[in-house]
C-alpha cells in the first residue's frame, strides 16, 4: 500500500471518533462528557496505547468521588473506546481514559484543572483496570 493511501485509510477510520467529539455522553454519575481528543503512541515495553481524553463540565475529583469517577472511567473505556478501537484498526495493549473539568493541552501540567486518568487493558468486550 502506498503511504498516502495508508494515511487516508487511517483518517477515514478516525472519522467516527472526530464526529463523536460533538456528542455528549451521559456517564453513570450523571455528568455529560465530551471527547476532547483521541491520541495514539507507542511506549517501550507497553506497545500501542490509545488515549481518549474527555471533558465534563462540573467534574470534581478527590477521594470522596473515587467510586463514582472509577465507574465513569470504566464505562468510557468499555462503552465508548472499545467500539471505536474495533473500527480504527490495530489492537492496543493499553487504553488510557482521562476525564477533566475543562480542556487542556496534552502533557502540560495545569494545576487549576481537575483531571484524572486510568489505564485499562482491552480484554474481549470489556476493559480490565491496570494500576500504573
Amino acid at each position: 500500500m502506498r503511504p498516502a493511501a495508508g494515511i487516508c485509510l487511517a483518517l477515514l477510520a478516525l472519522a467516527p471518533v472526530a464526529a463523536a467529539q460533538e456528542e455528549a455522553l451521559r456517564l453513570p454519575s450523571g455528568l455529560d462528557a465530551r471527547l476532547q481528543e483521541m491520541r495514539t503512541d507507542r511506549r517501550m515495553g507497553s506497545g500501542l496505547i490509545y488515549r481518549f481524553r474527555f471533558v465534563a463540565d462540573g467534574f470534581e475529583g478527590g477521594e470522596s468521588a473515587f467510586d463514582r469517577v472509577t465507574r465513569d472511567l470504566h464505562w468510557l473505556c468499555t462503552e465508548y473506546a472499545l467500539p471505536r478501537i474495533a473500527e480504527i484498526g490495530p489492537r492496543p495493549g493499553r487504553v488510557v481514559i482521562s476525564l477533566a473539568d475543562r480542556p487542556s493541552d496534552f502533557g502540560i501540567h495545569h494545576p487549576e484543572i481537575v483531571q484524572v486518568f486510568e489505564a485499562f487493558r482491552p480484554a474481549g468486550g470489556t476493559c480490565d483496570w491496570e494500576m500504573f
